[in-house]
């Protein structure tokens, strides 16, 4: 069965998502308890990975002020290292992934803090490399506005050559503990990386041991051109969205063209697509829900406020039922093209139902979604999926949907893990 098995991660924000549904609770999400209330039922149902997103701005590029990105809780997100550090300790298996700027952490600082939380968490660190998007942040930082979006790029190929190379600068039996000789360390084998390119410089070595998986896994989500380039140069697993399957299947092949291009497996690096399941005890009810949760005129304004936050592009300008005219940006190009379909003519009303889904449509039954999610991956040929909730609908009734209806469903079928089968993330990861 091992051949037929799929991945499986979520993807989330530590932020106020459900809070004026019925299953919103108290809306206090800021002590992290359902986040680690989330964790613990990821890892019972044995997923590989958490993935938590990040943004560095309160935003006001919708309508040209925040109070869109306020009322509708796009804002405020909490740090997500910290977190990372308490679900480590709440779990065992389950990988966590956190987002961090290479725009605004300086490598140095980067690489300590990840080789850190990989040893609090035992080996199941990861970092999903951004090079943020928003002129907003950049201006958080001093900066009057970002780089541009392909010199972005250049500079994180460097930053993240540097931060592996700070990794490297403890050989693995640099700790030798020797009692009789005193010597806790060998100097011999921690090493300065004397790094000089052409952005960023860096003497070493990191004060902290080397990682237990040697590098944390490293994860990214670029969908230009140029991102492609540099998921495939490092990452090990790589976020996609796909507006079909044929689509997924074009993104993944490109995807291994590049990693053979590069000298790289394609087998070593796990290529997951954004879903959106939606699942009920029947396909009515399930569809009824959809059209309830697009129809409902704050998650259009909660749609557009957080796209125009990602994109920089003001979608308070645009009629909602007339086709979406040709934008552009420096911000996420790949979002703002999936968003727009490809110049698809449709109205931009009947493009925020679309991104409900995010890709593929699966809504229906527990069983019928695991049935559709099989047959996907096997025309793709895998690697998997990273689940992420409707927008507005983060809450334990949704994950209860997913961790106790759909991915038993899964599993019955032999499609995805019933238990995990290393300790370490990263050998999970690329268990099958």
């Amino acid at each position: 069965m091992a051949e037929n098995r799929f991945h499986l991660a979520w993807f989330c924000n530590f932020t106020a998502d459900s809070w004026t549904g019925p299953w919103g609770g108290d809306g206090n999400f800021w002590d992290g308890r359902f986040y680690l209330d989330l964790a613990e039922d990821l890892e019972r149902a044995c997923f590989d990975y958490l993935l938590l997103e990040d943004k560095l701005m309160v935003s006001s590029v919708y309508g040209g002020t925040m109070r869109s990105d306020l009322k509708h809780g796009v804002a405020p997100k909490h740090d997500p290292l910290p977190l990372a550090t308490l679900i480590a300790h709440q779990t065992s298996r389950l990988g966590i992934v956190a987002t961090m700027s290479s725009s605004f952490y300086p490598p140095w600082m980067l690489a300590r803090v990840a080789a850190t939380i990989d040893h609090l968490s035992a080996g199941r660190f990861g970092w999903n490399m951004v090079t943020s998007a928003e002129d907003t942040a950049a201006q958080n930082f001093g900066l009057d506005k970002l780089y541009e979006h392909d010199l972005r790029y250049d500079m994180a190929d460097e930053y993240v050559d540097l931060v592996r190379r700070l990794w490297n600068s403890w050989e693995p039996d640099a700790v030798v503990k020797d009692r009789l000789t005193g010597v806790y360390a060998d100097h011999a084998k921690v090493h300065r990386v004397d790094f000089a390119g052409t952005f960023y410089r860096s003497r070493g070595p990191l004060n902290t041991l080397r990682p237990p998986q040697g590098h944390p896994v490293l994860c990214q989500a670029g969908a230009s051109p140029k991102g492609r380039e540099f998921a495939a140069k490092y990452a090990d697993t790589i976020i996609a969205i796909g507006n079909n399957v044929r689509q997924m299947k074009e993104f993944r092949s490109t995807i291994h063209g590049l990693l053979r291009k590069l000298g790289r497996r394609p087998e070593d690096c796990k290529v997951l697509f954004l879903v959106t399941p939606v699942v009920d005890e029947t396909e009515d009810a399930a569809r009824h829900k959809v059209e309830r949760w697009v129809s409902d005129p704050d998650y259009i304004e909660y749609v557009l406020t957080e796209l125009s936050s990602i994109t920089e592009v003001d979608f308070s300008q645009f009629d909602l039922d007339a086709p979406l005219p040709a934008v552009s940006t420096n911000g996420e190009r790949g979002t703002l093209e999936r968003f727009a379909q490809a110049g698809s003519g449709k109205p931009l009303r009947d493009l925020i139902k679309l991104s409900l889904v995010e890709t593929v449509e699966l809504i229906g039954t527990p069983d019928t979604v695991a049935d559709r999610m099989g047959r996907i991956m096997k025309e793709v040929g895998g690697d998997g999926f990273l689940i992420t909730s409707p927008r507005l609908q983060m809450n334990r009734h949704y994950i209860a949907e997913i961790t106790d209806g759909l991915v038993p469903a899964l599993q019955r079928r032999g499609l995805v893990r019933t238990e995990y089968s290393h300790a370490m993330f990263r050998d999970n990861l690329l268990a099958f």
